[in-house]
């Protein structure tokens, strides 16, 4: 019995629309065949938008918010809010607690009992990070914080709490195919993007982002009724809600692992032919290949395969092709497992990357594919906009590459998906620009949500230690300019055709002050809701309400859950917040600033009563 036919929304979608769209977008590939023509217009409109730029930036209100003002930062908490605020944040700068947090909580459990660990827990981490238990008893946290201008991003924070040894064996039997497991030769595939066992528990070293591992399909089926249930939630609580999903939730993960190495050499051999035409160097937008050097090139290495035949007549009118047009050659492929073909340099010929698929990783495969189809039709039914975290580099570019599809069929009236690009990545300008350069070509509108990374210490160290580059940017201050610099070039896009869409994902206060004087240059205001900003629940309040109450779209990341099983991630918030608190005391000194203002004028009993407006 297919899982497919358990899940209601599934058979609605129809069980091949994920992949019959993902196909029939190729036909719209042939908009990137004029690039010339769009490049030169690009330039025109640029230099006619700086104008316009000059004229908006003085023409529009100049927008500054004081971080400093603590009763503006803290109006929406009570006074033992801000208490217990202060005492978690201490908590979380002591190594010992941090460490053995874990064990602590156990131990708690024991000598309390079930009832009053979870009433503690309420009264502390739980109820400093989570915003509830379910659906129903997370709406008046919603509904107090929309009142003083703050959106929510519901995101169920549920998680299997598996022994290092089951998470494993998951690991390992769900990215490995069946060709692996019967000892055929696999040579050709590279380290990065085979399963390795000391890594196979994903969870270690991450402190900022949840963790699925796969079973089967009926449980996959789970996540995705969990997801839908989200996006519902969001509909109802706000005009203008966010869920977030995890697309390892949805499918087992060999193929993301695989289509991700695919998409890696395909990128690859673009750039070892743009060297051979003496075009390396440049940033990817630029490299162009002129097709006939490219034929008569692979003809001197002995291939034999007809280059101009992989690209259409159109692109070979124009007798050059860019990184977008090169991209397209893996759209055209009926079955899924037909995706993971690599270009062979010797031959010139299309090679599958594993010898065969069996019929279940076929299905496997497609299944993943239908379930984001549903998530991305419940989205846009229930006006929610649906973003797509981010996860290791290993699974990344087949993570990015779905999600742009989905972009590709939902962003054409208004921005339904979000991308997120991971900053403290190398290539992560590349891979932005990359992405608005074709949402320009093709009429969609761009979402992005961007964050500087949540497993920065995992990849350093699998990097090393099985041998591969490290794909993370040197130190957090080059992390830093990467992020302005993708940030940038998304406002500029906004500010040239108010098509793109940013949620700027930061703690950092710099870079949120960086965006408010970027957008002021830029003529932006708040109420165009293309610029969001996002930071977790119980965290960096001084930012986000000085932020919402000014009018700016401004959203914390709602985790919720059951008490017990939001343990590992309340786990994970512990560890942040000791590197954060111990890198900034500026929050506790807020914190306790505005506390003894209201004890020194007599608000003991300071009950939040938000702005008429808000």
């Amino acid at each position: 019995m297919s899982y497919i036919k358990t899940v209601p929304a599934l058979t609605r979608a129809g069980v091949d629309i994920n992949v019959r769209r993902l196909n029939t977008l190729s036909n719209r590939r042939a908009q990137s065949t004029v690039a010339s023509t769009q490049a030169d217009q690009d330039v025109t409109n640029r230099e006619s938008y700086s104008s316009r730029k000059s004229r908006n930036a003085s023409s529009s209100p100049k927008i500054s918010i004081d971080f400093e003002l603590t009763q503006e930062a803290y109006k929406s908490k009570n006074n033992l809010e801000l208490l217990r605020s202060l005492v978690v944040f201490k908590l979380c700068s002591y190594d010992l607690l941090v460490d053995k947090n874990k064990e602590l909580m156990d131990i708690s459990k024991f000598l309390l009992g079930k009832k009053a660990f979870e009433q503690f827990m309420k009264l502390t981490f739980y109820g400093q990070f989570v915003a509830g238990e379910d659906h129903k008893s997370i709406k008046s946290l919603i509904q107090k914080n929309r009142a003083f201008g703050v959106g929510s991003v519901l995101d169920y924070s549920v998680e299997e709490d598996l022994t290092q040894e089951d998470a494993v064996t998951k690991e390992m039997d769900s990215c490995v195919s069946a060709t692996e497991k019967e000892g055929m030769s696999m040579d050709h595939r590279e380290k990065q993007y085979k399963a390795h066992q000391q890594f196979g528990d994903r969870r270690g070293g991450v402190t900022g982002a949840r963790t699925y591992f796969y079973s089967d399909e009926a449980k996959c089926d789970q996540h995705m009724e969990t997801f839908l249930k989200c996006i519902k939630a969001s509909g109802g609580s706000s005009v203008d809600g966010f869920s977030a999903i995890k697309m390892t939730a949805l499918g087992r993960p060999q193929f993301l692992l695989q289509f991700s190495e695919v998409l890696v050499k395909w990128r690859r051999f673009f750039s070892f032919l743009a060297a051979q035409q003496g075009r390396d160097g440049m940033e990817a937008l630029e490299q162009r290949l002129e097709l006939q050097p490219l034929q008569e090139f692979m003809t001197t290495l002995g291939a034999t395969g007809d280059f101009y035949g992989w690209f259409t007549g159109e692109k070979q009118g124009s007798g050059t092709i860019d990184r977008l047009d090169w991209n397209s050659l893996i759209d055209d492929r009926i079955k899924i497992s037909d995706l993971l073909v690599v270009p062979n340099l010797e031959t010139g010929q299309l090679e599958p990357l594993l010898n065969k698929f069996t019929e279940e990783e076929e299905k496997q495969m497609k299944r993943m594919l239908q379930r984001l189809d549903v998530l991305a039709n419940h989205a846009e039914e229930h006006s929610v906009r649906l973003m797509v975290d981010a996860e290791q580099t290993y699974f990344q570019p087949a993570i990015s590459t779905l999600t742009v599809e989905m972009q590709r069929i939902y962003n054409r009236g208004k921005p339904v998906i979000f991308n997120t690009y991971q900053c403290y990545l190398k290539e992560a300008y590349d891979i932005v620009t990359m992405d608005v350069e074709l949402s320009r070509r093709e009429g969609w509108f761009f979402g992005a949500k961007l964050v500087r990374g949540a497993y920065m210490y995992q990849e350093r160290s699998r990097a090393e230690e099985i041998g591969y580059e490290d794909p993370i940017n040197p130190d957090y201050e080059t992390t830093n300019v990467m992020y302005h610099k993708c940030l940038d070039y998304i406002l500029d896009e906004i500010g040239l055709n108010r098509n793109a869409n940013v949620m700027v994902a930061s703690h950092n206060e710099d870079t949120v002050k960086h965006t408010l004087r970027r957008m002021n240059e830029l003529g932006l205001t708040p109420t165009e809701n293309k610029v969001y900003f996002g930071q977790l629940l119980g965290m960096c309040d001084q930012i986000s309400f000085p932020l919402g109450q000014a009018g700016f779209p401004v959203y914390k990341y709602v985790p919720y859950g059951p008490v017990n099983e939001v343990i590992p991630y309340l786990s994970r918030r512990a560890q942040e917040n000791r590197g954060f608190m111990k890198g900034s005391q500026r929050e506790r000194e807020l914190l306790w600033k505005e506390l003894k203002r209201r004890l020194a004028s007599g608000q003991v009993f300071y009950r939040p009563q938000p702005e008429p407006g808000l």
